[in-house]
């Protein structure tokens, strides 16, 4: 699991019987969280004062109930401030656990060297926006919701990245990302959360499980030929991190499939060896990496190949042994590349215990060049 562990104005306090204690700065809050289904005693004093309560309907959505919270207030994660404000199905317009990736991917633009395009899709109130600007990116920012990118816009500002490179649109994510292939527009990297089901500005449909695979096919076409690093983020059920990585692996790093032998070919020749299906099992975090695949007649996926230990969060200089023996991707503009494909759980620990929270999914894939491994 991924863990955001680095939250000072952020915590979660408490987890009981379908609500979650949290600390929000100065304010603690109570909100429902269908993932916590264990009926624990409500120990923390917090559970008796707090600040603001969502109250979930029986009948779908709920309200707030406030006892003593300001309209809006901020917290910061480092050198980021972000607006808070609660709003509508028990929202403030933050996703802490989201700060696991904003450290992974900002370690990635940094060490880059180069300059960095990073695409945000369905990108809501800019976190990991803010994030990429902070690490030194230039960022398209899309969401079909003007409040939201107004919103996004208010944390950059008071952010200090108010200066940074940055494109602010409102627009339905499917349909730009249409246009800005038929513009020949290129991005060094992407990062996509997704909703369940959503509207565009034009009352466009999204439903995820029948539209997000074709947006990935479509987003490869616009990933440069020297790119970082893709970025999918699920808080759908049933869109596990196995599910996450099988997609990433078919749509976006599509030349790591091992293709069907003809008859006559010989194991030797085959540029990709075949993985099992335990590379994707529940077990564990579900990765598919491209020092799994040797040229060796049968290439191990085994768990160990792929821990956490083995993989770099901030770069390709802990990458294991085995992908230095690995094939790779050829990109047009003629670099050899190995893509590691990894999905896991996103979580929150729990302060003053050892339990962490989960909270969604996500996949990445990191790609490394073969001369700097």
């Amino acid at each position: 699991m991924w863990i955001a562990d680095g939250w000072q104005d952020y915590g979660v306090l408490d987890a009981a019987n379908g609500e979650k204690l949290e600390r929000w700065g100065k304010y603690t809050l109570i909100r429902p969280d269908p993932q916590v289904i264990w009926q624990t005693d409500k120990t923390h004093p917090g559970w008796n004062r707090p600040n603001a309560h969502y109250h979930r309907s029986t009948k779908g959505g709920g309200s707030w109930e406030f006892f003593d919270l300001p309209k809006t207030w901020q917290i910061s994660y480092g050198n980021l401030v972000f607006n808070l404000k609660p709003f509508s199905f028990k929202h403030t317009g933050l996703f802490p656990e989201q700060a696991a990736n904003w450290d992974w991917f900002s370690g990635l633009i940094r060490k880059a060297g180069r300059p960095i395009r990073v695409l945000n899709l369905f990108a809501y109130t800019g976190g990991a926006t803010c994030a990429a600007l902070a690490a030194g990116a230039s960022v398209t920012h899309v969401d079909a919701s003007k409040g939201m990118v107004a919103w996004a816009s208010e944390n950059a500002e008071s952010s200090g990245l108010s200066d940074r490179p940055v494109r602010w649109l409102v627009d339905d994510c499917t349909k730009f990302v249409r246009r800005e292939i038929r513009r020949g527009n290129k991005y060094d990297a992407i990062i996509m959360d997704p909703p369940s089901y959503g509207r565009g500005p034009k009352g466009e449909i999204w439903k995820i499980e029948e539209t997000i695979y074709p947006l990935l096919l479509l987003c490869r076409q616009l990933l440069s030929d020297d790119p970082l690093f893709f970025l999918l983020n699920s808080y759908t059920t049933g869109l596990q991190p196995g599910v996450l990585a099988y997609m990433l692996r078919t749509a976006i790093a599509p030349d790591t499939v091992p293709k069907s032998k003809k008859e006559g070919d010989s194991d030797a020749n085959d540029a990709t060896a075949s993985v099992g299906r335990d590379a994707i099992s529940n077990e564990g975090a579900a990765s598919f990496r491209r020092d799994a695949f040797t040229n060796e007649k049968s290439a191990s996926s085994s768990r160990d190949a792929i821990s956490n230990e083995g993989v770099a969060p901030t770069g390709c200089g802990m990458i294991s042994e085995a992908g230095k023996n690995g094939t790779s991707i050829r990109r047009p503009g003629g670099k050899s590349m190995l893509p590691i494909i990894e999905a896991d759980e996103v979580g929150l620990p729990v302060e003053g215990t050892s339990l962490v929270l989960p909270c969604g999914c996500a996949g990445r894939v990191t790609f490394c060049h073969e001369d700097r491994l």
